[in-house]
């Protein structure tokens, strides 16, 4: 694996380092080896990455994205689905059923880096494409239906950058889920206290107090659910069911949306 790194953004560090981490552990909750690879390859320390929230909230959001995913792909098992700002993250080999049609998709410098890390499989595909602007969309094969994920990206994005994704994404695809993390109003305004990313240069975007915020800027999108990380967190530790209760309101939620 030729990654050095440099060659990883700073945000990235944060779920690939919790990942590792977690995997590492004797009773791991999730398993992500290609995580560990690449925390192990670029040798360096990344504790600072991973503080006692970050990695449960991680943990959360990783397991409730996968269930969600499940459930969605039993109901649809050939539907296509898009990693949208993918990153690292391989969610394909947590949903596959053996039919599903995947595209992992991000920007061209990060596709070029995850190149160093995963290949094309016969059923998942990376694909360089912005959330931004839908040039990528053609690329992708038509479908009865289409799951879009979008974990850790909207966070970083203004008001009006998550009106444009959203109206790309309804104007790209005739009928869709979007799965999608997001965060409060006090995390929009307290980027450099958060435990984890004030150890990078990035500030949260704008935040919400629930995901109906978003259906003014896409009318086309109806809100199907939505649940805190602290539903999941709160199973595992005495602090977990503390902050569930002392930042109730605070916590990043999975939004489901439906087109």
């Amino acid at each position: 694996m030729e990654l050095k790194f440099g060659d990883v953004q700073e945000t990235a560090l944060i779920p690939l380092a919790i990942k590792a981490s977690e995997t590492a552990r004797k009773n791991a909750r999730i398993t992500d080896l290609k995580a560990k690879e690449i925390i192990d390859t670029l040798g360096v320390d990344v504790s600072k990455y991973d503080p006692f929230l970050s990695h449960e909230g991680v943990v959360a959001r990783t397991l409730m994205f996968r269930e969600k995913l499940k459930e969605l792909i039993k109901k649809h098992p050939s539907a296509v689905g898009i990693n949208l700002g993918c990153g690292f993250d391989d969610k394909f080999i947590q949903v596959d059923n053996g039919k599903i049609t995947w595209f992992d998709v991000d920007l061209p410098d990060q596709i070029k880096v995850r190149r160093k890390v995963y290949s094309d499989r016969s059923r998942c595909v990376m694909i360089e494409g912005s959330a931004l602007d839908g040039k990528w969309t053609h690329l992708i094969p038509k479908s009865d239906m289409y799951l879009v994920v979008m974990e850790g990206v909207m966070e970083y994005f203004s008001k009006e950058q998550v009106k444009t994704c959203l109206n790309m994404l309804c104007d790209s695809f005739e009928h869709g889920y979007l799965l999608v993390e997001l965060h409060s109003p006090f995390l929009e305004k307290n980027s450099k206290h958060h435990d984890a990313v004030k150890h990078t240069n990035a500030t949260f975007g704008w935040g919400t107090k629930t995901g109906e915020e978003y259906i003014p800027l896409e009318p086309r999108l109806k809100l199907v659910s939505e649940q805190s990380y602290n539903d999941e967190m709160k199973k595992y530790s005495i602090r977990g069911k503390m902050f569930a209760v002392i930042g109730k309101n605070l916590n990043n939620r999975l939004a489901v949306f439906k087109w």
